[in-house]
């Protein structure tokens, strides 16, 4: 039986090529003093208005709990702000500071050229991937 799992755990499989992938990103993006997990968080925020925390924890797939503990350091590092949404004082907005916006700046470009780097060495077809990615992510 644990033949059979380590051989076509699609969970298993997926999750060590998360981690691979992470790690690559991580390394890359180190220069800019970031991990994948915070570009990706910080890529997010990244609209012409300011999102909710639930909006980022959908699609970022995480829990608010998760998002939330994920945030501390960016607004410590004063990448972002966290402020009550005028219209319900209950739920909060998420909002590059300049700051944020000019790491993001350095960063995509090394994304960009990381990113490149996986797609040409994939043996497989990139859309077709995200494609079935998005769909068990979706729940389909």
């Amino acid at each position: 039986m644990t033949l059979l799992v380590r051989d076509s755990c699609l969970c298993l499989h997926t999750q060590r090529a998360a981690r691979v992938m992470a790690r690559r990103f991580d390394e890359a993006l180190r220069p800019v003093a970031l991990k994948s997990g915070q570009f990706s968080l910080l890529i997010s925020l990244n609209r012409p208005e300011p999102p909710t925390i639930g909006s980022v924890a959908r699609l970022l797939a995480m829990d608010r709990t998760t998002l939330t503990a994920n945030l501390k350091p960016l607004e410590r590092r004063g990448l972002l702000t966290v402020t009550p949404d005028a219209g319900d004082r209950r739920s909060r907005r998420l909002t590059l500071t300049a700051e944020g916006l000019a790491l993001l700046e350095q960063a995509i470009p090394i994304w960009i050229a990381t990113h490149a780097e996986i797609e040409q060495a994939m043996a497989g077809d990139a859309d077709a991937l995200r494609a079935q990615l998005n769909a068990i992510a979706a729940g389909r």
